[in-house]
């Protein structure tokens, strides 16, 4: 598996594999703030969306990949006000459903924390949903459960479901 940080080009070049990535996620009952069935193009809308973000170095992409193909992704946003620059939030972690339990995300999440290192943050925070699938996977790479909002957000299928927030203080890099 190789893990590469991208750029706003990459993205671009990339567009198949992530539009791909992001309608298996969805149709797989991720909640990452979509619905499915997705509208026709609302993938590539998507990243799309988030190309000004990576440009401008406050949204970190990284992506997964397995036989020159995507598996996975992560992005970390940087937060940029001056109270915050210790801080950053996980979000949007992908991986394919034909690579899951293969420790694609596990890679991610470390190398998100990785990133998060490098630019100074010291405190990160993610929000999943309960019983979604992840909550496994960050309480054994050492995030702690900070509190439940429930009927916070639509999975998928338009149903509401409870909300986890998590964080995780990291060591600053010496």
């Amino acid at each position: 598996m190789h893990i590469q940080r991208v750029t706003a080009d990459t993205i671009i070049a990339e567009m198949p594999g992530l539009c791909a990535l992001l309608e298996d996620t969805v149709e797989g009952g991720a909640s990452i703030g979509f619905l499915w069935p997705m509208s026709e193009g609302e993938a590539e809308r998507y990243w799309r969306s988030i190309i000004p973000a990576v440009e401008s170095g406050e949204r970190i992409l990284l992506i997964a990949s397995e036989d020159a193909r995507i598996a996975g992704t992560g992005q970390l946003e940087l937060c940029l006000r001056a109270n915050g620059l210790h801080r950053a939030e996980v979000a949007k972690l992908m991986v394919l459903r034909a690579a899951r339990r293969r420790g694609v995300g596990r890679a991610l999440m470390l190398a998100l924390e990785d990133q998060a290192r490098a630019h100074k943050r010291t405190t990160l925070v993610l929000d999943t949903f309960l019983d979604g699938g992840a909550e496994n996977l960050y309480r054994a790479l050492g995030w702690t459960e900070a509190g439940r909002v429930p009927l916070y957000a639509a999975w998928p299928d338009g149903t509401l479901g409870t909300t986890v927030y998590y964080y995780k203080l990291l060591s600053p890099m010496v």
